[in-house]
Protein backbone atom coordinates (compact mmCIF):
# COMPACT_ATOMS: atom_id res chain seq x y z
CA UNK A 1 0.00 0.00 0.00
CA UNK A 2 1.34 3.56 -0.91
CA UNK A 3 0.87 6.52 1.35
CA UNK A 4 1.75 9.47 0.38
CA UNK A 5 0.82 13.52 0.60
CA UNK A 6 0.59 16.42 -1.59
CA UNK A 7 0.95 19.22 1.37
CA UNK A 8 4.50 20.10 2.45
CA UNK A 9 5.02 20.67 5.86
CA UNK A 10 6.10 24.35 5.70
CA UNK A 11 3.29 25.93 4.11
CA UNK A 12 0.48 24.13 6.78
CA UNK A 13 -1.72 25.79 9.17
CA UNK A 14 -2.51 25.20 12.59
CA UNK A 15 -4.98 22.08 12.31
CA UNK A 16 -7.47 24.42 14.62
CA UNK A 17 -7.64 26.68 12.02
CA UNK A 18 -9.81 24.70 9.04
CA UNK A 19 -11.98 21.74 9.31
CA UNK A 20 -10.43 18.07 7.85
CA UNK A 21 -12.34 16.19 5.36
CA UNK A 22 -11.64 12.53 4.29
CA UNK A 23 -13.11 11.64 0.79
CA UNK A 24 -13.45 8.27 -0.89
CA UNK A 25 -13.68 7.26 -4.08
CA UNK A 26 -11.69 10.47 -4.64
CA UNK A 27 -9.81 9.78 -8.13
CA UNK A 28 -13.20 10.54 -10.02
CA UNK A 29 -16.65 11.39 -10.83
CA UNK A 30 -18.62 12.70 -7.74
CA UNK A 31 -15.85 11.54 -5.23
CA UNK A 32 -13.23 14.38 -7.24
CA UNK A 33 -16.22 16.96 -8.12
CA UNK A 34 -16.86 16.87 -4.03
CA UNK A 35 -13.13 16.79 -3.07
CA UNK A 36 -12.28 19.58 -5.32
CA UNK A 37 -15.74 21.56 -3.93
CA UNK A 38 -14.32 21.22 0.13
CA UNK A 39 -10.55 22.24 -0.75
CA UNK A 40 -12.65 25.19 -2.46
CA UNK A 41 -14.23 25.85 0.60
CA UNK A 42 -11.07 25.95 3.06
CA UNK A 43 -11.03 22.34 3.85
CA UNK A 44 -7.99 19.81 4.09
CA UNK A 45 -9.06 17.28 2.16
CA UNK A 46 -7.38 13.20 2.77
CA UNK A 47 -7.85 11.45 -1.05
CA UNK A 48 -8.58 8.03 -0.58
CA UNK A 49 -8.49 5.63 -3.88
CA UNK A 50 -7.01 2.59 -5.26
CA UNK A 51 -5.01 4.17 -7.48
CA UNK A 52 -2.24 7.04 -6.90
CA UNK A 53 -2.39 8.77 -10.42
CA UNK A 54 -6.05 8.82 -10.27
CA UNK A 55 -5.54 10.81 -7.13
CA UNK A 56 -3.15 12.80 -8.10
CA UNK A 57 -5.05 13.97 -10.96
CA UNK A 58 -7.95 15.38 -8.35
CA UNK A 59 -5.23 17.05 -6.18
CA UNK A 60 -3.77 18.57 -10.00
CA UNK A 61 -7.28 19.38 -10.35
CA UNK A 62 -7.05 21.36 -7.24
CA UNK A 63 -4.65 24.42 -8.46
CA UNK A 64 -3.40 25.56 -5.03
CA UNK A 65 -5.43 24.04 -3.58
CA UNK A 66 -3.76 20.29 -4.03
CA UNK A 67 -1.17 21.80 -1.31
CA UNK A 68 -4.25 20.65 1.09
CA UNK A 69 -4.44 17.35 0.09
CA UNK A 70 -3.51 14.10 1.24
CA UNK A 71 -3.30 10.99 -0.87
CA UNK A 72 -4.25 7.79 0.72
CA UNK A 73 -3.78 5.00 -1.30
CA UNK A 74 -6.49 2.10 0.00
CA UNK A 75 -8.87 -0.61 -1.19
CA UNK A 76 -11.93 0.45 0.96
CA UNK A 77 -12.76 -3.55 0.96
CA UNK A 78 -9.37 -4.65 3.37
CA UNK A 79 -9.36 -3.43 6.68
CA UNK A 80 -6.00 -3.27 7.32
CA UNK A 81 -6.03 -0.93 4.55
CA UNK A 82 -8.51 1.16 5.65
CA UNK A 83 -7.32 1.63 9.06
CA UNK A 84 -3.27 2.55 7.92
CA UNK A 85 -5.49 5.56 5.85
CA UNK A 86 -7.31 6.81 8.57
CA UNK A 87 -4.17 6.45 10.98
CA UNK A 88 -2.07 8.28 8.38
CA UNK A 89 -4.48 11.25 8.18
CA UNK A 90 -4.80 11.40 12.07
CA UNK A 91 -1.21 11.72 12.16
CA UNK A 92 -1.08 14.60 9.46
CA UNK A 93 -3.59 16.71 10.29
CA UNK A 94 -4.89 15.54 13.95
CA UNK A 95 -8.72 14.94 13.46
CA UNK A 96 -11.40 14.11 11.31
CA UNK A 97 -14.45 16.73 10.95
CA UNK A 98 -16.33 15.09 7.85
CA UNK A 99 -16.16 11.80 5.88
CA UNK A 100 -18.04 11.76 2.62
CA UNK A 101 -18.18 7.95 2.34
CA UNK A 102 -18.75 8.17 -1.67
CA UNK A 103 -16.67 4.78 -3.04
CA UNK A 104 -18.88 2.70 -4.97
CA UNK A 105 -19.28 0.03 -7.72
CA UNK A 106 -22.07 -1.34 -10.05
CA UNK A 107 -22.34 -4.66 -11.69
CA UNK A 108 -23.47 -5.76 -15.26
CA UNK A 109 -26.98 -4.98 -15.86
CA UNK A 110 -27.97 -8.82 -15.47
CA UNK A 111 -31.10 -11.04 -15.17
CA UNK A 112 -30.66 -12.29 -11.43
CA UNK A 113 -30.38 -15.36 -12.48
CA UNK A 114 -27.23 -14.40 -15.09
CA UNK A 115 -25.49 -13.25 -12.21
CA UNK A 116 -22.40 -14.98 -10.58
CA UNK A 117 -21.91 -15.05 -6.60
CA UNK A 118 -18.90 -13.23 -7.60
CA UNK A 119 -20.25 -10.29 -9.00
CA UNK A 120 -22.86 -9.99 -6.28
CA UNK A 121 -20.29 -10.38 -3.29
CA UNK A 122 -18.04 -7.35 -5.36
CA UNK A 123 -20.62 -4.69 -5.31
CA UNK A 124 -21.58 -5.43 -1.77
CA UNK A 125 -17.73 -5.61 -0.67
CA UNK A 126 -17.24 -1.83 -1.58
CA UNK A 127 -20.72 -0.30 -1.51
CA UNK A 128 -21.74 -1.97 1.94
CA UNK A 129 -18.54 -3.60 3.77
CA UNK A 130 -16.14 -0.72 2.42
CA UNK A 131 -19.09 2.38 3.70
CA UNK A 132 -18.83 0.15 6.82
CA UNK A 133 -14.83 0.09 7.46
CA UNK A 134 -14.84 4.21 6.62
CA UNK A 135 -17.64 4.32 9.02
CA UNK A 136 -15.98 2.46 11.83
CA UNK A 137 -12.72 4.22 11.46
CA UNK A 138 -14.07 7.93 11.69
CA UNK A 139 -16.15 7.25 14.53
CA UNK A 140 -13.16 5.74 16.51
CA UNK A 141 -11.38 9.16 15.66
CA UNK A 142 -14.20 11.25 15.91
CA UNK A 143 -14.75 9.66 19.45
CA UNK A 144 -11.74 10.42 20.79
CA UNK A 145 -10.67 13.34 19.07
CA UNK A 146 -11.12 17.40 20.93
CA UNK A 147 -13.09 18.63 19.99
CA UNK A 148 -15.12 15.84 19.89
CA UNK A 149 -17.80 15.17 17.13
CA UNK A 150 -17.89 15.13 13.26
CA UNK A 151 -20.26 14.85 10.43
CA UNK A 152 -20.35 11.57 8.06
CA UNK A 153 -21.90 11.88 4.64
CA UNK A 154 -22.57 8.48 3.28
CA UNK A 155 -23.38 8.53 -0.78
CA UNK A 156 -26.96 6.59 -1.49
CA UNK A 157 -28.72 6.45 -4.25
CA UNK A 158 -32.21 7.00 -5.98
CA UNK A 159 -32.43 3.03 -5.85
CA UNK A 160 -32.74 2.90 -2.46
CA UNK A 161 -36.43 4.22 -3.37
CA UNK A 162 -36.90 2.65 -6.53
CA UNK A 163 -34.52 0.05 -8.06
CA UNK A 164 -33.92 -0.05 -12.06
CA UNK A 165 -34.25 -3.31 -14.29
CA UNK A 166 -31.79 -5.84 -13.47
CA UNK A 167 -29.55 -3.92 -10.64
CA UNK A 168 -30.33 -6.35 -7.61
CA UNK A 169 -27.01 -5.74 -6.47
CA UNK A 170 -26.07 -2.43 -6.85
CA UNK A 171 -29.92 -1.33 -5.22
CA UNK A 172 -29.88 -4.03 -2.50
CA UNK A 173 -26.23 -2.08 -1.80
CA UNK A 174 -27.67 1.34 -1.48
CA UNK A 175 -30.73 0.00 0.69
CA UNK A 176 -28.16 -1.15 2.78
CA UNK A 177 -26.41 2.24 2.93
CA UNK A 178 -29.68 3.82 4.02
CA UNK A 179 -29.91 1.42 7.07
CA UNK A 180 -26.06 1.86 8.06
CA UNK A 181 -26.77 5.62 7.93
CA UNK A 182 -29.88 5.72 9.96
CA UNK A 183 -27.77 3.26 12.97
CA UNK A 184 -25.04 5.73 12.54
CA UNK A 185 -27.80 8.72 12.93
CA UNK A 186 -28.59 6.75 16.75
CA UNK A 187 -25.36 5.49 17.98
CA UNK A 188 -23.62 8.52 16.91
CA UNK A 189 -26.00 11.03 18.89
CA UNK A 190 -23.92 10.62 22.49
CA UNK A 191 -20.73 11.81 21.03
CA UNK A 192 -21.89 14.49 19.07
CA UNK A 193 -21.20 12.37 15.86
CA UNK A 194 -24.03 13.56 12.98
CA UNK A 195 -24.79 11.53 9.84
CA UNK A 196 -26.55 11.97 6.51
CA UNK A 197 -27.14 9.99 3.50
CA UNK A 198 -27.21 11.98 -0.02
CA UNK A 199 -29.30 10.44 -2.77
CA UNK A 200 -28.24 11.19 -6.56
CA UNK A 201 -29.89 10.46 -9.64
CA UNK A 202 -28.04 11.31 -13.35
CA UNK A 203 -25.29 13.51 -12.07
CA UNK A 204 -22.87 13.29 -15.75
CA UNK A 205 -19.80 11.28 -14.81
CA UNK A 206 -18.54 8.28 -16.46
CA UNK A 207 -20.77 5.92 -14.36
CA UNK A 208 -23.67 8.25 -16.08
CA UNK A 209 -22.94 8.16 -19.58
CA UNK A 210 -24.77 5.41 -20.66
CA UNK A 211 -28.14 7.55 -19.62
CA UNK A 212 -27.37 10.29 -22.70
CA UNK A 213 -26.88 6.98 -24.62
CA UNK A 214 -30.19 5.22 -23.68
CA UNK A 215 -31.11 2.43 -20.51
CA UNK A 216 -33.41 0.41 -20.13
CA UNK A 217 -36.81 1.81 -18.43
CA UNK A 218 -39.49 -0.83 -16.09
CA UNK A 219 -41.67 -0.98 -18.81
CA UNK A 220 -39.06 -2.68 -21.42
CA UNK A 221 -38.16 0.40 -23.47
CA UNK A 222 -34.85 2.36 -23.97
CA UNK A 223 -35.26 5.62 -23.32
CA UNK A 224 -32.44 8.41 -23.11
CA UNK A 225 -32.68 10.69 -19.84
CA UNK A 226 -31.72 13.84 -18.59
CA UNK A 227 -28.47 14.37 -16.54
CA UNK A 228 -27.15 17.11 -14.50
CA UNK A 229 -24.00 18.69 -13.44
CA UNK A 230 -22.22 16.80 -10.80
CA UNK A 231 -20.78 20.72 -9.72
CA UNK A 232 -24.40 20.80 -8.41
CA UNK A 233 -23.62 17.19 -6.34
CA UNK A 234 -21.00 18.74 -4.34
CA UNK A 235 -22.90 22.24 -3.54
CA UNK A 236 -25.39 20.01 -2.14
CA UNK A 237 -22.99 17.80 -0.33
CA UNK A 238 -21.17 21.23 0.83
CA UNK A 239 -24.63 22.51 2.49
CA UNK A 240 -24.99 19.37 4.48
CA UNK A 241 -21.23 19.70 5.97
CA UNK A 242 -21.97 23.27 6.65
CA UNK A 243 -24.30 22.52 9.51
CA UNK A 244 -23.44 22.88 13.14
CA UNK A 245 -23.20 19.61 14.88
CA UNK A 246 -26.60 20.03 16.32
CA UNK A 247 -28.51 20.26 12.97
CA UNK A 248 -28.26 17.74 9.89
CA UNK A 249 -29.86 16.86 6.95
CA UNK A 250 -30.83 13.03 7.45
CA UNK A 251 -31.89 12.56 3.84
CA UNK A 252 -31.49 14.58 0.83
CA UNK A 253 -32.64 13.64 -2.48
CA UNK A 254 -30.39 15.62 -5.62
CA UNK A 255 -31.23 14.58 -9.26
CA UNK A 256 -31.96 15.85 -13.05
CA UNK A 257 -35.13 17.54 -13.05
CA UNK A 258 -36.76 15.75 -15.80
CA UNK A 259 -35.26 11.93 -15.16
CA UNK A 260 -37.84 9.24 -14.76
CA UNK A 261 -37.55 8.98 -10.92
CA UNK A 262 -41.00 10.27 -9.75
CA UNK A 263 -43.13 8.12 -11.37
CA UNK A 264 -40.98 5.24 -12.47
CA UNK A 265 -42.67 2.20 -12.52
Amino acid sequence: MNLGTSESSSSAAPAETYPVALVTGAGSGIGRAVALALLAAGYRVGLLGRRLETLEQTASLAGGGGQSCLLLVADVTQPAEVAAAFERLGQHWGRLDLLFNNAGVSAAALPIDELSFEQWRAVLDVNVSGAFLCAQAAVRMMKQQQPRGGRIINNGSISAHAPRPNSAPYTASKHAITGLTKSLSLDGRAFDIACGQIDIGNALTEMALPMTRGVPQAHGAVAVEATMDVAHVASAVLYMASLPLSANVQSLTVMATTMPFVGRG
